[in-house]
Parts: C-alpha cells; structure tokens; sequence
C-alpha cells in the first residue's frame, strides 16, 4: 500500500506502525534484505534523507537515488512507476509538488511514500506524535499549539488531530487559518490565552511575509512564553527552525526544547511505515 498522507492510516493501522517502531528500537532485523527502493531526494535534504537511507540499510536493504526534478518530465508518472516496479520494491519520494507524488503513486504496483511535499509530512509529523506517545502516556488527551503559517506542517498536524482526535490549537495571523474551527481544530490570533492550556508547543520556518519584528513581538516562541504553558510542556519546533525568528535562542537552549531526541525517532518510525507498506511484520 502507499503513505501519502496521515489520514491514509486507521488509528489501528498507526498504533501497530508504531508498536514496530518500538520493536526496530531493540533489534536490528534484516527484513528488508533482498530489496532495493528507489528514493528521490534533493541535494538539500539531510534528516529526512539521512534517516530513509540509514533505516533501509540498517535492515538489509538498498537505496538508488535520484534528484526530484528527475519526476519533472513529460512522461506519464503512472509509466514511471510502472518501469519501476521491474527493479524496484518500493518509492520514497521528497517532491514540492504533492500532485505528482499521488500521480507516480496512481496505479504503481510497489509502494509510494511520500517523505514531504509542499502540502504535507506525513512520517515526519507521525514520528513526531510517537516521540510524544513515548514520553507522556496521555498523548491523546494533551493540547498540542500549532504557531505559524498554514504550510506544509501544519496541514498534517491538522489532519493528524483529526485521525487521533485531539485538540490542536492554531495561532497566526488571520490569513493563515486552514480550515473552521470544530473539535479538533481551533484557530486564534492571540498566542498568550491560548499557550496557558498548552501542553506541546509546535512551530514550522516562517514564510518570508511574516519575517517580521511586529510578527516576532506577537507570536515568537520564547523562554518566557513556554514557562506560561501547562506544568511539564515541550517544544518541538520542525526543523529547520531558526533562532530569533519562529523562536528564541533562550528557548532551544532550555529544557522545555525536545526536537534533537525526537528526532532519533524518524529512523525507527520510517522503518515502520516501509514495513507496513509491504505489508511485513517486524514481530516475526
């Protein structure tokens, strides 16, 4: 099967996605031994890619890599995979572009996953959720806050809290909000009400139209702002994140900041998600 987005997944198909994680943890096994996937990555990627390929030879498979502007052509994206399929057990793809990713994935008989668009990150936002899981039991009953633009981040945190069901509170300025506010997505302008009730504080690189004093001065995530938020939060801004920006250099350097260890995670949950795609359990 394919992992295009987060809401591909059941809340049962991720809660076995991430009990294979915490198998992979323990024990290196060879299950991917014998089979190659194809990845296409550009030069500038460096978790994302670094943690495919680690987790892929990790165990027992090969990785071909190929530019992303190589899918940038005329021939039929379905034809592309298809040849593919020939060699090939599996496609992983880092494209802007998420209609071209569903256009290789349309008809592929292997497995797509997509490692990011301009539209979303599904296994880095999914790798994330299980970093929280692992710390704090109650992941589904927290207040995760969303600050900034409505990009690719925040769409898949969005679609996350509407697959696992919990609050997700989005603050920006008004032009950034995705969707009306229901049970799981609430939007505000104002950052101060919102992070009292927080217990995940979230942030994304901001777009060029809001690397601005005026922005920083409402909505910059700094030391003083995270120790106004529920007794225990974390932060984990998405990498990568850039000081006295999106946040200060105070708060990465305090405690409340957790993104270097949840990181360490995206190997063991993209093992995961490639098992499941192939539909392999690392239990045996």
């Amino acid at each position: 099967m394919n992992f295009l987005c987060i809401d591909d997944l059941s809340l049962e198909e991720i809660d076995g996605i991430f009990k294979m994680a915490d198998i992979l943890r323990e024990e290196r096994k060879l299950l991917l031994q014998g089979k190659t996937f194809v990845l296409f990555f550009p030069e500038s990627s460096i978790r994302t890619r670094l943690s495919f390929e680690k987790g892929i030879k990790d165990l027992g498979g090969e990785c071909i890599l190929f530019p992303p502007s190589t899918l940038d052509k005329r021939e039929a994206l379905i034809d592309v995979s298809n040849y593919i399929d020939n060699w090939a057990d599996g496609i992983i793809v880092r494209h802007s572009d998420y209609d071209r990713i569903c256009a290789l994935a349309t008809g592929s008989n292997i497995p797509v996953i997509n490692a990011m668009t301009s539209h979303n990150h599904p296994c880095e936002i999914l790798s994330d959720i299980y970093a929280i899981s692992r710390l704090r039991s109650d992941y589904l009953n927290l207040n995760y806050t969303f600050v900034g633009g409505g990009g690719n981040i925040a769409n898949s945190w969005t679609a996350a809290a509407e697959v696992f069901g919990f609050t997700l509170n989005h603050v920006c300025r008004d032009k950034y909000k995705i969707k009306e506010n229901s049970e799981t997505y609430r939007f505000a302008t104002s950052i101060d009400d919102v992070l009292k009730d927080s217990d995940i504080v979230l942030t994304d690189p901001l777009p060029k139209e809001l690397r601005e004093a005026s922005y920083y001065d409402e909505y910059q995530i700094t030391l003083d702002r995270m120790k106004a938020c529920r007794r225990h939060a974390l932060l984990n801004p998405c990498p990568p994140f850039y000081r006295g920006e999106e946040v200060s250099a105070d708060v990465i350097d305090s405690e409340y900041f957790v993104g270097y260890t949840f990181k360490e995670n995206l190997i063991y949950v993209q093992q995961a998600i490639i098992l499941h795609c192939l539909g392999i359990d690392a239990g045996y």
